[in-house]
């Protein structure tokens, strides 16, 4: 099963819920991260990465795995997520997959492979991406795939220079796409959580104040000594560059509050737009009373369809 949806809807907390109530009736489950900045060691506070005695003793995979000098990468993460749900179901327990990061959930619900890497392709189109520009490999993939282009966006570098090596080893970039119209990798149960946008902005802007009260500026301090400014995934991260900014004084701390408050609203946007194409989500109001009930009636009824002969 999977839970889904914006940043700050409270998927973690429904997914403890929903496992202490499955393993209640017998059936144990543990969680699986599909948040790309929980993979992080040391990302805690700014991606609201629930501490180890926040856990209620329930086993999470897939977190503190990366330091922050490394790339995180879709096409890594997928088979390590796979090998992680194939192992608990193997055993007799029901992976909870859960987070935000609407590519990496797809990855791994849906049966899609990502094409090999070359590292001799992919470094000289970074050459090619620092010598000549972000623009000058967006229009060369634009010539070569205007809808795969407009998919990607002119904005974003890593995934232009992953567009070009695909196209380079497949022949199309479209290969590294996922399908319109994907089948599953496994039968699933989908579970989204939202909330009316006045509220979600309202608690979205108040769990970005309270980031910065809990000490976000100390861990992103922390994570520069390692390397954080180097990175370009986890220095990039929706409140981790506004904290160094500010640390290196090129922002004041209210300009750093309000501009993580502004593009955490826009990612929420964005989040809901990419979920909303999940054809068989069960969409869940995140601030009902009954939400994990809610959930679990969710859950049987539609794995009682799953099971049908």
């Amino acid at each position: 099963m999977v839970v889904v949806g914006p940043t700050g809807t409270g998927k973690s907390e429904l997914s403890l819920d929903l496992v202490e109530r499955l393993a209640d009736a017998g059936r144990p489950a543990e969680i699986v991260n599909a948040d790309a900045m929980q993979l992080y060691r040391g990302m805690d506070i700014g991606t609201a990465k629930l501490a180890v005695d926040e856990r209620r003793g329930i086993p999470h995979h897939l977190l503190d795995v990366l330091d922050v000098t490394e790339d995180a990468t879709v096409a890594g993460y997928q088979p390590r997520a796979r090998h992680v749900i194939d192992a608990l179901c193997g055993d007799g327990i029901t992976p909870v997959l859960v987070g935000g990061s609407g590519l990496y959930v797809s990855s791994v619900i849906f049966a899609f492979q990502f094409p090999g890497t070359d590292p001799l392709v992919r470094a000289r189109l970074e050459g090619e991406l620092e010598a000549d520009g972000r623009g000058s490999l967006y229009r060369r993939l634009h010539e070569l795939d205007p809808a795969v282009a407009a998919r990607i966006g002119p904005h974003n570098a890593r995934r232009i220079v992953r567009a070009l090596e695909i196209a380079e080893l497949t022949g199309t970039p479209a290969a590294g796409m996922l399908p319109d119209e994907p089948e599953y990798w496994r039968p699933v149960t989908l579970i989204g959580l939202q909330l009316p946008r006045e509220e979600l902005t309202e608690r979205l802007d108040g769990r970005v104040q309270r980031m910065w009260d809990a000490g976000l500026l100390a861990e992103v301090r922390g994570l520069m000594e390692q390397g954080l400014k180097r990175s370009t995934t986890a220095g990039r991260a929706i409140g981790y560059a506004q904290a160094a900014a500010q640390l290196s004084g090129e922002c004041s701390e209210s300009e750093a509050i309000s501009d993580t408050q502004r593009l955490t609203r826009r990612y929420a946007r964005r989040q809901m737009s990419w979920f909303r194409r999940y054809r068989d989500l069960h969409w869940l109001d995140a601030a009902s009373a009954s939400l994990p009930d809610d959930a679990l009636e969710i859950i049987a009824r539609n794995e009682g369809q799953l099971h049908r002969p």
